[in-house]
């Protein structure tokens, strides 16, 4: 059919319109973990902010298991039209090393968007265990000869890679026991059904307050704002340790530019809003001053050479 001048004058405008209704659909944010996790609780804080900057809700869905391929099994699936964004961690850098059955590249298969926050964790055993600091508690694992249970949201979770460079950099066995989520994990913690976790300051410092689990240390390179009183393991006796949770947004591959620049600025916005950086403080987290597409995209460089090397050197595999 031969379209008249009217219909081609017309065209720019429909499409203009078209845009303009996609972008005003709610935002689809797959978090690859359960709820009440590190990465869930940070999203949740960064959504209201952002909705209100871009002016569309941004609604988080929870797809956890298999070390947090599900959820970017899902995001590198969608539509690139800037409608389905997913919040990745350090999992996400190491998974394609974890699982060789995994589809995609962290990297090839994603548009970076925005680098936004990091936590240490922090090395907590079950009151039980008869130890005070790391390194009793590291002659403690090595006398248990591997059967120590240490719980973990996950293989390839952050939590378990930050416990699979310490087994690496001491030597000190122990069993992994994943859980489908962090929450239930500190369930089991807490009732004494496993010895210890490497995991998020927001779950557990209260924990510590209450005598219901005893932190040692935490494991950034840098002390905790959040609990001061808590050496790293690096000062504690492991030179060099340094793993610390991350979260980062990306897209599908593909997704333009316009609504990736969009979500990254609004992103950028929320974490340099004081009511948003405090909440995120009273929760242990700490902002990224640099939260470009760029930031994020050099920080995933790094982090899968880092992670994994680790996964590829240790045999892992999930």
């Amino acid at each position: 059919m031969r379209l008249s001048r009217r219909h081609l004058l017309a065209a720019p405008a429909l499409l203009l319109s078209a845009t303009a209704f996609a972008q005003s659909r709610p935002l689809r944010v797959v978090v690859p973990f359960g709820a009440g996790g590190l990465t869930d609780v940070v999203t949740r804080i960064l959504a209201e902010p952002m909705s209100q900057t871009l002016g569309r809700p941004m609604v988080v869905e929870n797809q956890g298991g298999a070390g947090s391929t599900i959820g970017a099994s899902t995001v590198a699936r969608a539509a690139p039209d800037g409608n389905t964004i997913l919040v990745g961690s350090v999992g996400h850098a190491a998974m394609k090393a974890l699982y060789a059955s995994f589809q995609f590249d962290p990297v090839a298969s994603y548009a970076p968007i925005a680098l936004c926050t990091r936590q240490p964790f922090v090395a907590a055993v079950h009151p039980a265990i008869p130890v005070t600091d790391l390194p009793g508690f590291i002659a403690w694992l090595k006398s248990r000869n591997g059967e120590a249970n240490f719980g973990t949201a996950g293989i390839g979770a952050s939590s378990h890679l930050a416990a699979e460079l310490l087994r690496k950099s001491t030597g000190a066995g122990f069993t992994v026991v994943p859980y489908r989520g962090t929450p239930a994990a500190v369930a089991d913690l807490t009732a004494g059904r496993i010895d210890f976790m490497i995991d998020s300051q927001t779950l557990l410092a209260p924990l510590m307050a209450d005598n219901r689990v005893r932190g040692l240390a935490v494991t950034s390179a840098e002390l905790s704002t959040l609990l001061p009183q808590l050496p790293t393991i690096a000062e504690a006796g492991v030179p060099g340790y340094d793993a610390a949770a991350w979260q980062a947004m990306y897209a599908p591959a593909g997704t333009p530019a316009a609504p990736i620049r969009a979500i990254s600025d609004a992103a950028a916005a929320a974490l340099k809003d004081p009511a948003t950086l405090k909440r995120l403080a009273d929760a242990g987290v700490d902002a990224y001053t640099d939260n470009s597409p760029e930031a994020a995209a050099r920080h995933l460089a790094s982090e899968v050479a880092k992670w994994g090397g680790l996964v590829r050197e240790l045999g892992l595999r999930g």
